[in-house]
């Protein structure tokens, strides 16, 4: 949704351009095939995409369409001159939400318990996801208290929302109290279980407290609409520089914890908000730095 709003919103400021959507769909098997289509079709100067995974599948229809040039969000790809990517710092996402894990699982909340445990449920294994999303939420979970323990599973896709839920009650069942999920449609599965046997969910990417009000207390977020649109209007105005990947962040303004929502307010107690505020501060004004690894 924020690829499309940010796309439309620079092309509405461009009376020269125009753009269609293509679903890519849950099957990543389909991708490169759908990519491929597009650019046969001589339709398109700029092909836009967000997912870790697409710019590998660019840069082999590249080579067969040299003109066509690729912008590729949420992901990183460098030196491929067709190609232009951005990756967010999702260590920093991920220890934000991390850290308020911690805070929880050692707090007297309702659904808190002793056992120093919380959970992660994830669609697939990638990159960004080993090297950043996890270890940050490890790292913000232990920063609060080293004994702290997380709980890994892997539903296999991304839209498995019974699957989910079954994971999601095991690592319950398990001791885990606190569930960060990153599993696209199948995240109604982790709701739904979390909600029913009390526990919490923390969302990646959105703003998504109305989903489920008390049981998801931390959003970590990334502000995609605001960089596609200066992006996406860059390359109309043929001011995007192709062939490098650039990193952005919270210092940038582009990677944020959602800390001003009523939902987020009225289900964390005052004390872990106030905690959450200064390290989202900590690393908005650059004092601790959770640098990116290598891809």
């Amino acid at each position: 949704e924020q690829l499309v709003a940010g796309t439309e919103k620079a092309v509405a400021a461009h009376p020269n351009a125009s753009y269609k959507v293509v679903e890519g769909g849950f099957n990543q098997g389909e991708w490169a095939e759908k990519v491929t289509s597009m650019a046969a079709s001589g339709e398109y100067d700029l092909i836009v995409t967000s997912n870790p995974s697409l710019p590998f599948i660019c840069a082999e229809v590249a080579k067969s369409f040299p003109k066509i040039k690729f912008i590729n969000f949420d992901a990183y790809l460098d030196g491929n001159p067709q190609i232009a990517s951005f990756l967010y710092n999702q260590v920093e996402q991920a220890y934000f939400l991390g850290y308020l894990g911690g805070l929880m699982t050692k707090s007297s909340m309702k659904g808190a318990n002793r056992d120093l445990k919380l959970g992660m449920v994830v669609a697939q294994q990638y990159p960004a996801l080993d090297l950043m999303m996890r270890p940050g939420f490890e790292q913000g979970a232990k920063a609060v208290d080293p004994g702290i323990t997380v709980d890994f599973r892997v539903i296999g896709n991304w839209y498995d929302a019974n699957k989910a839920a079954e994971l999601t009650n095991s690592m319950i069942d398990a001791g885990a109290d606190g569930i960060l999920s990153i599993c696209g449609g199948a995240n109604q599965g982790v709701i739904k279980a979390a909600r029913e046997r009390g526990k919490y969910v923390f969302f990646f990417d959105s703003n998504e407290y109305d989903l489920a009000p008390g049981t998801i207390i931390g959003c970590g977020v990334l502000y995609q609409e605001k960089l596609v649109f200066e992006q996406v209007s860059a390359a109309i105005e043929g001011r995007v520089v192709f062939g490098k990947a650039v990193v952005v962040d919270t210092k940038g303004g582009y990677v944020d914890f959602i800390s001003n929502d009523p939902n987020y307010i009225s289900a964390v107690p005052a004390d872990i908000r106030a905690a959450m505020d200064k390290i989202v501060a900590k690393i908005k004004s650059g004092e601790l730095v959770l640098p990116v690894p290598k891809l």
